[in-house]
């Protein structure tokens, strides 16, 4: 090498390592939860992650639900790139299209572990892509919480017949139409307005999610009765909505610790909720609120009628019919290993909706 090369080199090198390291990206991020609702601890913890694994890349600033927008807005928020991120449970955009709801939960089908099964090995996780994809967004499941609690109620609600008439609150486009063909009558409230409604009676039951999440909310106070198994929501689902624009700014490198931090955060989320719905449980029956199992015979007429739902539910958009075909299909898969292993398994293997009936709404 000559002098004037080895020169040049010895100033490229100088430029290089003199070069300014690429300026540390700033996200704001809130959620649909207020910091009230213990649901929020989800979203904080994937922000500790991801914060912890990206370090100079990019920093996530969370606030939590109601403090930048109203919780129903934050979709809009993220979508037009107001904040870059939001975390939410996806059932609450089933009226922009109907497949948001069977990636938030079902009635009586996936538990959790089915959740995390169709999202990490089967095709969720680019379902959840295609989805969000219609409206600008990236997204990352992040929580997964099993069976939620049940109806909590003024009055005991033990089979189907104690439904009929009853205004419960309940979120979710297939759970209404579930109760709504039980006889009951659904209503639609946030979280946080949960307490007072109970309290004044303008509602006669409601649900929300997991025992510790429903004594965040203060429902223990204010009922005497509880209604299981949460037949109406047999696991959900929760991650970060990411403005396309946004995340494409990132490095692959980032948007794969991103990625990192949303899978570890799930498993987290699992374990957390369980231990916490422990404790959340002995906070009601300390209270002296009186727990009612459905009858078996109820729970089958559940399952019977859930089925019709998904199928009404999954006919309302070929993109929601395209969701739930890929999630009876791992079921289908899964189910020789899930009954050759009973009792040691993932539980039940849920008798869902006719896959061929599914598969006709698609086209």
């Amino acid at each position: 090498m000559t002098f004037r090369m080895k020169l040049l080199s010895a100033a490229t090198a100088s430029l290089v390592i003199a070069a300014p390291a690429m300026a540390q990206q700033t996200w704001t991020m809130t959620s649909t939860w207020p910091s009230s609702i213990e649901l929020m601890e989800l979203d904080k913890k994937f922000v500790e992650y991801a914060n912890a694994l990206t370090g100079d890349e990019l920093q996530i600033e969370f606030h939590e639900g109601g403090s930048l927008v109203p919780s129903g807005e934050v979709f809009e928020a993220v979508e037009s790139g107001t904040i870059e991120a939001g975390g939410d449970w996806p059932g609450y955009w089933a009226g922009r299209d109907a497949a948001f709801s069977p990636l938030a939960t079902h009635t009586s089908l996936f538990n959790a572990v089915d959740y995390v099964n169709w999202i990490q090995q089967w095709d969720g996780k680019e379902l959840f892509n295609e989805v969000y994809g219609k409206f600008g967004m990236v997204y990352l499941p992040f929580g997964v919480t099993n069976n939620e609690s049940g109806f909590r109620t003024k009055e005991p609600i033990r089979n189907l017949e104690d439904l009929k008439g009853k205004r419960l609150r309940l979120s979710g486009l297939e759970q209404g139409k579930v109760l709504e063909a039980l006889g009951g009558n659904q209503v639609s409230m946030a979280g946080q307005e949960l307490y007072q409604a109970l309290e004044r009676g303008v509602i006669d039951g409601a649900e929300f999610s997991t025992p510790n999440v429903d004594v965040s909310a203060g429902m223990h106070q204010v009922t005497e009765y509880w209604s299981t198994p949460g037949w109406h929501q047999s696991s959900s689902t929760f991650g970060v909505m990411i403005n396309k624009n946004a995340w494409d700014q990132l490095s692959e490198e980032t948007q794969t610790k991103l990625e990192i931090a949303a899978d570890a955060a799930m498993l987290w989320s699992l374990a957390m909720t369980e231990k916490r719905a422990i404790d959340g449980y002995q906070t009601f029956k300390d209270a002296g609120i009186e727990i009612n199992r459905m009858d078996d015979e109820s729970l089958e007429k559940i399952q019977e009628v859930s089925n019709t739902a998904m199928v009404e539910v999954a006919c309302e958009s070929p993109l929601a019919a395209k969701v739930y075909v890929s999630q009876i299909e791992y079921l289908d898969d899964y189910k020789p290993w899930r009954e050759a292993s009973v009792p040691f398994n993932l539980g039940r293997t849920p008798n869902g909706p006719d896959l061929d009936k599914l598969r006709e709404c698609v086209k």
